[in-house]
């Protein structure tokens, strides 16, 4: 048996080697076996077409941050909510957040005057300043969903008096739209916000100064000319670096005894 299979090995040998310098095809496919094809039914693999989203647990991203989520100045509930159904679906009427640096505040601001290059830190600071007087100080903004970034702006606060009863002020300031949404009243909108709060709050009227060329809007927003303004400005900085008074010692007399 043995001597059998011998022979048939040594048989084999010069087929195998010829079988490999020719390129027999029967030899490749023993030397390189074809891969096996597997169905992608067989598999079950789902294709985009047939993928549950819900299954996949994909909730939609949305830039928009929504109040509670948010340290706002005020309670939301004191602006007017008819105001807020004046706004279109993409819009948001809130108070002012915390973190609305960065959602350009003070870039809206800019359409009035200069303003600073703030911190996160010092913006916040005059937050809590603003905060800390209870019922005063009332800024309302207006959001763009879409990009979480504010578009309108308006402040107001409540002046006590002694008079009238006891009466308080309401004071309009810093009314400003951006430049990319004007034409849709939203600057109408904050003033009604603001009017409204100022009415909420017990005001026996709500004031505000304004360029002659800005006074055909306050009229149509119900506000009429009346008297004149006057103002004189400081040199805040020249104030608060200017070193203080020298301290001068006066010798003490004593009077003799009469």
């Amino acid at each position: 048996m043995i001597h059998v299979l011998i022979a048939l090995s040594l048989g084999f040998l010069p087929l195998f080697f010829v079988s490999h310098k020719l390129g027999f095809p029967w030899f490749s496919s023993i030397k390189n076996p074809p891969t096996p094809t597997i169905s992608t039914h067989e598999l079950s693999i789902p294709t985009p077409d047939t993928v549950d989203l819900e299954d996949l647990n994909i909730e939609e991203t949305m830039a928009f941050t929504p109040d509670a989520q948010l340290d706002l100045l005020f309670d939301p509930k004191i602006i007017p909510a008819d105001v807020k159904a004046k706004l279109g679906d993409d819009l948001h009427l809130r108070p002012l957040a915390r973190t609305d640096l960065q959602r350009n505040h003070l870039a809206v601001l800019s359409v009035l005057t200069s303003t600073p290059n703030l911190t996160p830190a010092q913006y916040s600071q005059a937050f809590d300043t603003l905060r800390s007087c209870p019922n005063t100080y009332y800024t309302v903004v207006i959001v763009a969903k879409a990009t979480d970034s504010i578009v309108g702006v308006g402040s107001i606060f409540m002046e006590q008096k002694f008079t009238r009863n006891l009466g308080r002020v309401g004071h309009i300031e810093d009314i400003a739209v951006d430049k990319n949404v004007q034409g849709r009243k939203l600057g109408l909108r904050v003033i009604e916000a603001l009017t409204g709060i100022s009415e909420s709050m017990g005001c026996y009227k709500t004031i505000l100064n304004c360029s002659d060329h800005n006074i055909p809007f306050y009229e149509k927003c119900g506000f009429e000319k009346k008297e004149n303004e006057m103002a004189r400005y400081h040199n805040i900085a020249a104030v608060v670096t200017a070193p203080p008074p020298p301290v001068v010692e006066v010798e003490r007399v004593v009077a003799p005894r009469l």
